[in-house]
């Protein structure tokens, strides 16, 4: 049990709130590649991914492991993230600072899909029972390398398009 709620239940709640996070999250990064912050998607995104951060937290364990590491990290970009847009109104470097903290909340929840996708749809867990193998590796560098030049470009498209 989890908050009331069989591991079953909770599990299908927490994947709904990730893929949320991670849609609202593809939009956010349309958004910012055409220079335009798409409000409300923006703080769906936010709010979808801080849920996704924090549930993680709640399934059982034992000992630390990558994926509360990652939570961890995750929130860390998200609290920069939420001042920048938020305290800071993306005046200045706050406007960069959120491209790329927000992007990188993107990453670490398309880096956490990807590894589900090889540990849970058999065809990709057959490819990489472990998580070790090339299959893994390659899907998870493309996505970083993909993940970097998009981050590049929308910061530079996001930061030309200043508001009037």
């Amino acid at each position: 049990m989890v908050l009331g709620m069989s591991l079953a239940t909770y599990t299908v709640i927490h994947v709904a709130i990730s893929l949320i996070a991670i849609g609202t999250g593809l939009i956010v990064l349309f958004g910012l590649l055409q220079g335009r912050l798409l409000n409300p998607t923006n703080g769906i995104f936010l709010l979808f991914t801080v849920l996704t951060s924090v549930t993680g937290f709640f399934f059982p364990y034992e000992k630390i492991t990558p994926g509360i590491i990652l939570g961890v990290l995750s929130l860390i970009v998200l609290a920069i993230a939420l001042l920048a847009l938020y305290a800071f109104h993306l005046k200045g470097i706050w406007r960069t600072t959120y491209v790329v903290t927000a992007l990188i909340a993107l990453y670490f929840n398309c880096f956490v899909l990807i590894a589900q996708i090889f540990m849970k749809v058999p065809f990709f867990h057959a490819l990489a029972p472990t998580g070790t193998e090339a299959p893994f590796k390659i899907a998870q560098f493309l996505l970083l390398i993909i993940t970097i030049a998009l981050i590049i470009m929308a910061a530079k498209r996001f930061r030309l398009a200043l508001p009037a």
